[in-house]
């Protein structure tokens, strides 16, 4: 979590890097506490938490700070356009009230004797009809044509926009870079997948699973697989389960790495997320909105890229307590293609931890 955070940080994403600094020491300062089995965890371990919430800690303040700083300024900016819009208005206002002012001055004027009369035609056949003039002076004066009310123009006034204070302001610095609506690209090394096929494949012939972790680097807002690390495992032939995490852990802070995703086999079934492997993604997922399930079915030559929808799947699945293979709805999809994955020849370390 915090080796994300650095990441973020370095990388100019700060209000991420704040959530993950916040996150590590609301879990490491209060609810780890609370967990059964916190009087258990080594004295070396706990000192290891001491040291990195002593890092963290004057790390996210400040960082809290710079936040609030560009977030002053944003709303500074802010409350200068909309001045400035507001007056754009106001001219336009009087200007359209000066030019309604100028026409009504200009309508005519003159007495009525300045329109045209009309001439009675002749008697036709000598039959006369009655003059339906009121005055019986036989004249029809037109009337006046309908003319707009100086008030009642046709002018359309530019609606100000709407701003909702409620949420933060959004600076160019923060969202212009890292649109948190779009998912930043993951790029996989096209030897992933053979690769890990060819370790995997002894497991494949006994109809075992096998999973490995998918870990790499953040570089220019796009997540790059540099590494493919196989831990020390059990499987069967619909499941697969880590152990010996920490051999994990310490690689990849050796080398500095961040977790992207994982891959695993189906060596029998089709390249799809069981309910179980909907479980294994999520905290996945939740950690890093990118993180990808990549699926190897070798009997059906077949390999898929996955990731939990994040408008329903994602969600559901965090709120379901349900273990072991168990049945979800699918409508809505609890799970997509993931189509933010890019495929690459780019360099791959591979790192088999079975041995």
């Amino acid at each position: 979590m915090v080796r994300m955070a650095n990441v973020y940080y370095d990388e100019g994403n700060y209000e991420n890097a704040y959530c993950l600094y916040l996150k590590f020491m609301t879990l490491f300062l209060e609810k780890i506490r609370e967990h059964p089995d916190f009087n258990s965890v080594p004295a070396e371990v706990k000192a290891a938490n001491k040291a990195k919430l002593r890092e963290v800690l004057p790390k996210a303040e400040k960082l809290k700070q710079k936040l609030l700083e560009i977030y002053k300024e944003d709303y500074n900016n802010y409350c200068v356009k909309l001045k400035q819009i507001e007056k754009e208005a106001e001219d336009r206002r009087k200007r359209n009230q000066l030019k309604r002012q100028d026409d009504s001055r200009q309508l005519p004027q003159g007495p009525p004797s300045e329109f045209v009369t009309a001439q009675i035609p002749s008697p036709i056949d000598g039959v006369y009809y009655p003059d339906t003039n009121s005055s019986g002076s036989g004249t029809i004066v037109p009337s006046a044509p309908d003319l707009p009310h100086p008030y009642e123009s046709d002018i359309s006034f530019p609606t100000i926009p709407s701003f909702d204070r409620s949420k933060k302001p959004s600076s160019t610095s923060l969202t212009d870079k890292y649109d948190t609506d779009v998912l930043r690209a993951v790029l996989v090394p096209s030897k992933v997948m053979p690769w890990f096929e060819n370790l995997a494949q002894s497991n494949t012939n006994k109809n075992i699973e096998t999973c490995g972790i998918l870990a790499g680097k953040l570089e220019k807002n796009q997540l790059i697989i540099t590494h493919m690390i196989l831990p020390k495992q059990n499987g069967t032939a619909d499941s697969c389960t880590t152990t010996n995490e920490e051999e994990i852990f310490d690689f990849q802070d050796q080398h500095n790495l961040i977790t992207i995703g994982w891959i695993h086999t189906h060596p029998t079934q089709t390249a799809f997320l069981s309910s179980v492997d909907l479980h294994t993604h999520c905290p996945y997922q939740l950690l890093m909105p990118e993180a990808i399930a990549i699926v190897c079915a070798p009997k059906y030559q077949n390999t898929a890229f996955f990731n939990l929808t994040p408008n329903y799947g994602l969600q559901f699945i965090s709120n379901c307590r349900k273990t072991g293979f168990h049945p979800h709805p699918t409508d809505p999809p609890l799970f997509k293609v993931a189509d933010h994955v890019k495929i690459e020849n780019a360099p791959l370390e591979v790192m088999d931890l079975r041995k």
